[in-house]
């Protein structure tokens, strides 16, 4: 009996691409593998098997494929295809389906036996810094773990004397075929965890990591305006990766400590300014501080506790913009403690005269005085 056309066991155009023709070698094969066909028109499941990863095998091969579609069946080799493999043991079923299935199980998967390689895993730093530092900026230093190759074995892992030799589990590739129900998946081989390599005795200065921790010290620029709890990102500082992996990177974790007299809103600042009762009253010019340096401010006549007096362009530049917040200072008229008799006698006398100015001279206890009579009514 003649072959069929592979393109027409797939059911696929001829011009299909090669993601096609997986898709749909993955439905015939989910379809008709033997592992799914017990029984009752097993054989017939298998010989659709059989034909349907032979159409795979030869259209997924460039050289292959090009030679088909030129030639036909005449044109392919069919001593290329191993003859004899019953298309689901597992060195050949798990090889195409594995391929098609291997995203599925998120494996890191270079060329065919080639070793699985790792990126290293990512480290986190915490650094704390001063209010003034966040605003202005600083170059820093920090240390942080590394590792630098062993010098007791150079690197290879083993101790003196002795040799590395090739996983007999894997035979080197470092991942090993895993029957998972109807189809055969590559896993990391969990004899020497993906290195394909076995160490029998390893270095006692490394215990076979052919790598040393160490300590090492790292420049960090931090910048002018980062706040707290934003993070650095200092690429290829953190944990080298497995097997010529990549390396992982390092977080700086930005923690300000809480300052004396300046809190924090976004680029905004706030304080909290006490002045006397004299000054509130009758006005006056005080100093305040900023990060700058010392500025002015001129009390009104009359000032209350909660009055908000904003200087503009003296909060913390912007960490991208650059632009400048804010400086409020919030006042708290303060009460005099601690009074001689001398001083309680001359409050008294103010306060008979001031009562006899009525509420000129106490703006918000007029309206006190009246929601407390609304309110009992």
């Amino acid at each position: 009996m003649a072959k069929r056309d592979y393109y027409e066991v797939l059911g696929v155009a001829k011009g299909a691409s090669e993601d096609d023709i997986k898709k749909a070698y993955r439905k015939l094969a989910m379809k008709y593998h033997p592992d799914r066909n017990q029984g009752e028109g097993a054989k017939a499941a298998e010989e659709k098997f059989k034909e349907a990863k032979e159409a795979y095998e030869m259209l997924t091969d460039a050289q292959k494929r090009a030679a088909y579609d030129q030639y036909g069946h005449a044109g392919v080799d069919p001593n290329m295809r191993g003859g004899g493999d019953s298309g689901f043991a597992a060195g050949g079923f798990a090889e195409a389906f594995g391929d098609i299935f291997g995203d599925m199980f998120g494996q890191q998967r270079g060329a065919r036996g080639a070793r699985q390689v790792y990126r290293g895993g990512d480290l986190s730093y915490a650094m704390e810094i001063t209010l003034e530092e966040a605003a202005r900026g600083k170059d820093a230093q920090i240390r942080i773990p590394s590792w630098d190759g062993c010098t007791t074995c150079s690197g290879t892992g083993a101790k003196p004397g002795t040799q590395v030799k090739t996983c007999t589990t894997c035979h080197g590739s470092g991942q090993v075929q895993m029957r998972q129900g109807f189809f055969s998946v590559q896993q990391t081989c969990p004899h020497c965890q993906g290195t394909g390599k076995i160490i029998p005795e390893p270095c006692p200065s490394c215990a076979g990591q052919g790598r040393i921790k160490r300590q090492k010290t790292l420049e960090v620029k931090i910048p002018a305006g980062i706040d707290d709890g934003m993070r650095i990102r200092s690429t290829g500082h953190g944990e080298p990766g497995i097997n010529g992996g990549p390396p992982g990177d390092l977080y700086i974790e930005i923690r300000i400590k809480k300052h004396d007299i300046f809190e924090r809103d976004g680029d905004d600042l706030h304080c909290t300014v006490p002045i006397s009762i004299v000054t509130a009253a009758l006005g006056g010019e005080i100093e305040v501080p900023t990060l700058q340096g010392k500025a002015a401010i001129d009390i009104p006549e009359g000032t209350q506790t909660g009055k908000q007096f904003r200087l503009r362009g003296k909060g913390i530049k912007d960490v991208r913009s650059s632009y400048p917040g804010d400086l409020y200072c919030h006042i708290s008229v303060e009460t005099p403690v601690k009074l001689t008799e001398a001083q309680r006698k001359l409050l008294r006398e103010l306060d008979d005269l001031l009562k006899k100015g009525g509420a000129k001279h106490s703006p918000s206890q007029g309206g006190w005085a009246d929601r407390l009579r609304s309110f009992f009514s």
